[in-house]
């Protein structure tokens, strides 16, 4: 069903976007990759390579977000892990049919046109998972 881990989520507050690309980039060694505004999940979303992996810094575009709910709650940090599938609409039957509550019954357009679907952290051992599929 999953062919492997596509990246783990980092929130991360507006007012430090700047400094954890600094960070990652500078400090760690990590190539940016790619950074673009998804409007439809209010963020600003920056990757960056660790081998065929990515770890992706999430930050709200507003106080409304649920990256900013998430910030509100419980700080910066990691925020989600997402898992890479070739065919998301069948991995999200045969999760909904194993009895796993979906936040996303549908996928949506997620970063680099990517198909994406939640997970509901109470069927997920209290971790956000996210389903991608990369765009073809």
């Amino acid at each position: 069903m999953f062919d492997r881990i596509d990246h783990i989520g980092v929130a991360v507050a507006p007012e430090d976007l700047e400094d954890q690309i600094a960070y990652h980039r500078d400090v760690l060694g990590l190539e940016l990759v790619h950074r673009e505004t998804v409007e439809s999940q209010g963020v600003e979303a920056v990757l960056f390579d660790v081998g065929e992996n990515h770890v992706e810094l999430i930050s709200p575009l507003g106080p409304e977000t649920g990256v900013a709910k998430f910030l509100a709650k419980n700080g910066p940090g990691m925020h989600h892990v997402a898992y890479q599938t070739s065919d998301i609409v069948s991995a999200l039957a045969t999760l909904k049919e194993r009895g796993v509550t979906l936040i996303d019954e549908q996928p949506r357009v997620g970063i680099r046109n990517s198909r994406v679907a939640f997970l509901h952290p109470k069927s997920t051992g209290k971790v956000l998972t996210e389903l991608t599929e990369p765009a073809h």
